[in-house]
């Protein structure tokens, strides 16, 4: 079975300068966990879900503070609050960076002709979840893990 068999033509895609909180509502109200990254016609990167939740990591709890014995007892809540501080400004800042800073790239991509057995291939070496289908240099859909097990189900029957 081909990729194109089982691939979503038409895929949502996203500008590269879009801001990923827009991002985040398209994967939102499609219910989709990634989109292809277009500038004009050309596919320039892929955003998923994990993407933007990188963007929400903070690090480990804070070691710039450390207070004496006495104090010890209030030195724990003090670095969780610059930890919060920290995700805050993560949280507030995140929405405005262009997606075109956040996104995979380039693209791992394959061909509508391709067979399904080297798509799923392709994902798990890769350890990625959905690859953008191309038609020479024309994004033509995008094929996900669900559709390939779809398609396995509808060649055993």
């Amino acid at each position: 079975m081909r990729v194109g068999d089982v691939m979503t033509k038409d895929p949502v895609t996203i500008g590269a300068r879009v801001p990923v909180r827009e991002a985040a509502a398209l994967l939102r109200e499609h219910k989709i966990g990634g989109l292809p990254v277009v500038e004009g016609q050309e596919l320039v990167g892929m955003i998923t879900e994990s993407d933007i939740l990188r963007l929400l990591q903070t690090g480990k709890i804070s070691d710039d503070l450390w207070l004496p014995s006495p104090l010890e007892v209030i030195e724990v809540p003090i670095r969780e609050f610059i930890n919060w501080e920290k995700t805050r400004h993560a949280l507030t800042s995140i929405g405005n960076i262009e997606v075109r800073k956040v996104m995979s790239h380039p693209a791992v991509t394959i061909d509508e002709d391709a067979d399904i057995e080297e798509a799923a291939s392709l994902m798990l070496s890769k350890k990625i979840a959905r690859l953008p289908v191309m038609r020479g240099n024309t994004l033509v859909g995008i094929v996900a893990r669900s559709d390939i097990i779809r398609g396995i189900a509808r060649t055993e029957t």
